[in-house]
């Protein structure tokens, strides 16, 4: 999952207002409010300047504080709305964004998934999103604030007098080419951060998920050693960026208060030479500040927000890999309890010799064969995560057309319990499914005994081997009982269970399929031949039967 150039990345990404609809509206309304706050600005100088006059002069400054405090409260209002207004934007792009990037998943598919970083998915899809609460709240209003006020704040000043004006028009480039120069090393640093928190979130998945091996193997300390040396990377990418962040402050703050003084000099020495009125001269210098802030906050803004600009980078590289692959959303099977004719013709996996069979509801199917043969990857192959070649359709439709989760129920030799009851992970994917059939699928799996409220741990944690796979097993059964998958597809599936639970589960599989069931059975035990209608004999690449 790549991002796109970074060099080369507009300060709003235009496929924000492509995939976030929320973000139109809310540019509307900041640009609104940032009117009104530069009206504000204008105001304060402008009342400012009269009641210090004023006050000089001995005239009366009641009325004028009066005001000066409306609008002081209206620039409070207004800088809370914007935050108002931010947040609640900030909320729902990031729900829309959450939503396109499951709807794009779902449309590319577990074949495209397999071949990601599901760590890295997790991140973005998680903590990244939630950084775009900093990229609404502060970066992108102070971006429209910019854009809106620097302009009308030179136009006025100009309007005031010239000089001032024409000092502020040439020396405010300044900042935004620091800013670019110092941005591009800045959003370089960003990205190895945000690529190195990625590599640490991998690192940490994969040595969790293997921790027991490694622990038996005494290769665990190898581990912790390993995701310690990526968390110092990240402290150290870390590090540069605050760097550069504190670099890039300095910087515009340096350039700031040097352009301010310029103009506070040249109308010091024009109220001294008397060419210039008090009036005119207080009020420019009044607005000479707030010309350079907005640019000044946007580029201590953009480094607050860089994890979240990070994050909506790989969000909109897997949404545009969605677009570009034009996948049609996968639709079901018309009738999962119909009668179902599975056909493979010349199906190739993987560059393994090609298989072809024809089974019907009612038939189980055993496919036999050696490691590496391609057992498992046929059925990962119905299962739509393995690429494949040749015709596979079901009753007459192109299997790569179809949701698997509407026509197929499958157990594999990873269990894939979650943390819940027993009853829930027989249920996974179909809540409203009865007790009456969650017990039944557990017998028919050689589970009778394990109790369905009975809590499980992460992953399953909890139950043995053999009982884990059986309550794999029963979820396939659970979901053909339902009447939401005409084939069942069980690899290995009596891999763990002793010899007079596997001819329990025999018994069950053929009685399932005398029942208009098309069951698929990958194994290696020469009991499964007993219940199989066909036999299939797969082998290995260069190897002949």
């Amino acid at each position: 999952m790549a991002s796109g150039s970074s060099t080369r990345q507009p300060p709003v990404d235009p496929r924000l207002l492509r995939y976030a609809a929320a973000s139109r509206g809310f540019f509307i309304a900041i640009a609104a409010i940032g009117l009104g706050q530069t009206a504000s600005i204008v105001g304060f100088a402008s009342l400012t300047t009269r009641a210090i006059v004023d006050a000089i002069a001995g005239r009366e400054v009641a009325g004028t504080l009066l005001a000066l405090g409306g609008v002081v409260a209206a620039r409070a209002v207004l800088a809370w709305l914007r935050d108002l207004v931010a947040a609640r934007a900030a909320a729902r792009v990031e729900s829309d964004l959450r939503g396109a990037l499951l709807d794009a998943l779902d449309r590319l598919g577990p074949r495209w998934l397999a071949e990601q970083s599901t760590a890295r998915l997790a991140l973005v899809a998680g903590r990244g999103l939630e950084s775009l609460d900093a990229y609404f709240g502060r970066y992108l209003p102070q971006l429209v604030q910019t854009v809106i006020a620097t302009p009308i704040l030179i136009a006025v000043m100009w309007w005031a007098d010239w000089i001032s004006g024409l000092t502020v028009l040439l020396t405010i480039p300044l900042i935004p080419v620091f800013m670019i120069l110092i941005g591009l090393a800045t959003r370089r640093v960003q990205d190895e951060q945000w690529a190195t928190l990625g590599a640490l979130a991998s690192r940490f998945a994969d040595t969790v998920r293997g921790l027991s091996t490694r622990i038996v193997y005494g290769r665990q300390h190898r581990a912790a050693d390993s995701i310690e040396r990526v968390t110092d990377d990240y402290r150290r990418e870390t590090m540069r960026v605050l760097r550069v962040s504190f670099l890039s402050g300095f910087a515009l703050e340096f350039l700031a208060s040097i352009s301010v003084a310029i103009v506070a000099v040249s109308i010091g020495f024009r109220l001294l030479d008397g060419s210039l009125l008090l009036p005119v001269g207080l009020f420019v210098l009044l607005l000479a500040p707030e010309a350079y802030l907005p640019l000044r906050q946007v580029g201590v803004q953009f480094h607050a927000s860089s994890e979240g600009v990070a994050a909506t980078r790989d969000v909109f590289a897997v949404l545009d890999a969605a677009r570009a692959a034009s996948v049609p959303r996968r639709g079901g099977a018309a009738d999962p309890a119909a009668p179902q004719e599975l056909t493979l013709t010349a199906v190739s996996v993987r560059g393994l010799p090609p298989v072809t069979l024809r089974a019907r509801s009612g038939d189980v199917v055993l496919l036999e064969g050696p490691s590496g043969s391609g057992k498992s990857s046929l059925l990962a192959a119905l299962r739509g995560v393995a690429p494949v070649t040749g015709s596979l359709t079901l009753s007459g439709r192109d299997v790569t057309t179809l949701a698997p989760s509407d026509w197929l129920a499958w157990a594999g030799q990873q269990p894939g319990l979650v943390a819940g009851t027993i009853a829930a992970n027989v249920r996974l994917g179909d809540d409203d499914c009865p007790d009456g059939i969650v017990a039944e699928a557990l017998r028919l799996a050689g589970a009778p005994d394990l109790d369905p409220a009975r809590e499980l741990g992460v992953l399953g944690s909890g139950v043995s081997g053999g009982q884990a796979q059986r309550i794999a097993i029963a979820r396939a059964f659970a979901r053909h009982l339902r009447g939401r998958a005409g084939v069942l597809a069980l690899d290995e599936p009596s891999a763990a269970l002793d010899p007079h639970t596997e001819d329990a589960l025999w018994r069950s599989i053929r009685r399932l399929a005398d029942d208009g069931a098309l069951v698929l059975i990958v194994s290696h035990r020469q009991s499964a031949r007993a219940i199989a209608d066909t036999v299939v004999r797969l082998q290995p690449a260069g190897v002949t039967a």
